[in-house]
């Protein structure tokens, strides 16, 4: 297991990235830490969460996820996907907006649950699971605006300037949306064992996770057509995240948080998007590697 936990330092060293990475067998508790109470930016990881508040609200008749609601060009989200690159008006349902938010990670998407929902509840939905790690400070929107604000005259260009990056708030912990790689998997193997919520809320969060289309990070380190990858990435300058459940043919399962930050300001780094799927294949290798009587050895 020591040697695991070598591997995953070195990984991410040869990447160029500080990672943070927990990974818990769902069914034993087996564990490996790598510095998994890291406080650490979520990014659009927090979906996750938002996604969550959806369904616990939809279980207590609060809202109905076939309810349609209209998205008018004007005044979205910004992002490359979804109805954030829409260019027309949009009616969708709320259960339809959050597989957007979940399978491009739909920026737009978003904001019209967090418009439904509020923060307050997708915090209340964390606290409900003993999160006290993970909370939502603001919308993804809101998040953006300081990016913006944050980068001065220069935009977007600025976001590749050493000097910028250190004064994003988006990239600070402690004022941005936030967990810690032990929440994220807390979360995920609470949903997988229909804990998360009712079990209809519970499958249909997870049927989500797995029509995510972005196959770059965690699912590159399974390239087996009988190995399940449901995930949820984040990305922001520097950052690039994915939390997720492995599911091998055997039944076996595990969940994974994966968080980086990257040495290099440059917006495409092939090297640390890999390195979460290769990190996260080699703690999972690790934990079906483990006798029973090592079960709840963790890597420190």
């Amino acid at each position: 297991m020591n040697h695991a936990l070598q591997r995953i330092r070195a990984a991410f060293d040869d990447a160029g990235a500080t990672g943070w990475l927990h990974a818990v067998d769902i069914d034993s508790g087996a564990e490996i830490d790598a510095h998994a109470d890291r406080t650490v930016v979520t990014a659009s990881v927090h979906k996750l969460c938002l996604l969550l508040a959806l369904h616990q609200q939809a279980e207590q008749g609060v809202l109905d996820l076939t309810e349609r609601v209209e998205c008018a060009p004007g005044g979205r989200a910004t992002g490359p996907t979804g109805i954030a690159a829409m260019l027309d008006p949009v009616r969708i349902s709320l259960r339809d907006a959050a597989y957007l938010m979940m399978a491009v990670s739909d920026n737009a998407a978003a904001e019209v649950l967090l418009e439904h929902i509020g923060l307050d509840a997708v915090n209340a939905a964390t606290d409900r699971l003993g999160l006290t790690r993970t909370r939502a400070v603001h919308s993804f929107a809101q998040m953006q605006a300081t990016l913006r604000e944050d980068a001065g005259p220069a935009g977007a260009a600025a976001l590749t300037d050493p000097h910028v990056i250190a004064r994003l708030r988006a990239l600070d912990p402690a004022a941005t949306n936030h967990s810690t790689p032990r929440d994220m998997t807390r979360l995920l193997a609470s949903v997988w064992r229909d804990e998360a919520c009712g079990p209809e809320g519970c499958a249909a969060i997870r049927r989500l996770l797995g029509l995510q289309v972005w196959p770059h990070r965690m699912a590159s380190g399974f390239p087996f057509d009988d190995v399940h990858v449901a995930g949820k990435t984040g990305t922001l300058p520097t950052v690039r995240n994915e939390v997720g459940v492995i599911e091998y043919p055997d039944g076996g399962r595990y969940a994974i948080a994966v968080f980086t930050r990257a040495a290099n300001p440059a917006a495409t780094l092939p090297a640390v998007d890999a390195v979460i799927g290769t990190t996260a294949r080699i703690a999972v290798d690790a934990l079906r590697a483990q006798q029973p009587g090592d079960y709840r050895r963790t890597l420190q």
